[in-house]
């Protein structure tokens, strides 16, 4: 479109585009038919596309986005060559789905693996790091949990579809708090365990002789807080 042939007042433009009022129900159409077909084909992909999505899942939502956008509102463009993407992705995903079944090697290269983001009150930093996931992030998820501080942790595993995985321990020991800074109250409140100290950036337990002044063995960090239970 030519630079003059734009303007403000256009109403009829702005609303129907180049397209003649017409093609207003025929967008109508367009959309029921892609609408339905697009519910047969998510219908085949199985029940994993309707739960929390892995990262080959996302990419398919995606595509299915964009070939099912352009022929529901452009008037040169054709049904049949969205209807053909359509089936073409399926095949494709279901064949992805099926060498992953076949092959553990796949499953991890598409899907990705679990990764334990804490181990017995301990988090894993490096794990963190690669994960990309954020102290405040991991606490948020334990709080959900009723848990306050992480001699409740067993486990923590970030699955490979993004969710958290949490065990609490049987007998839950001391540990560092994961309540937020600014409820000083409640951090108040919690035990404070005698002589007993949690880095506070890890959580990594130690007697008071033992982190005087000195880095943690699990993260290199030096800042030491009371631990809790």
């Amino acid at each position: 479109m030519k630079k003059e042939d734009i303007h403000l007042g256009d109403w009829k433009r702005i609303l129907f585009g180049d397209a003649p009022a017409e093609f207003a129900l025929e967008v109508v159409v367009r959309t029921l038919i892609i609408y339905f077909i697009f519910l047969l084909v998510m219908r085949l992909m199985g029940k994993r596309m309707n739960a929390q999505l892995t990262i080959t899942e996302l990419a398919v939502m995606v595509t299915l986005g964009a070939i099912t956008a352009v022929p529901m509102q452009i008037p040169n463009r054709g049904l049949l060559p969205a209807v053909v993407l359509l089936v073409v992705v399926l095949f494709l995903q279901r064949g992805l789905n099926w060498w992953a079944l076949r092959r553990r090697k796949a499953e991890l290269v598409l899907q990705g693996d679990v990764t334990i983001l804490a181990k017995d009150g301990v988090l894993q930093m490096d794990k963190l790091r690669a994960e990309r996931v954020s102290h405040e992030q991991l606490y948020a998820q334990l709080r959900d949990k009723k848990i306050t501080h992480l001699g409740e942790v067993k486990r923590v595993y970030m699955e490979a579809d993004g969710l958290f995985s949490i065990y609490k321990r049987d007998k839950p020991g001391p540990g560092l708090s994961v309540l937020p800074g600014q409820d000083e109250k409640l951090l108040e409140a919690q035990q404070k365990v005698p002589d007993q100290k949690a880095c506070n950036y890890c959580g990594y337990l130690a007697t008071a002789a033992d982190h005087a002044g000195g880095h943690c063995p699990n993260c290199g960090h030096a800042e030491w807080v009371p631990a809790v239970q």
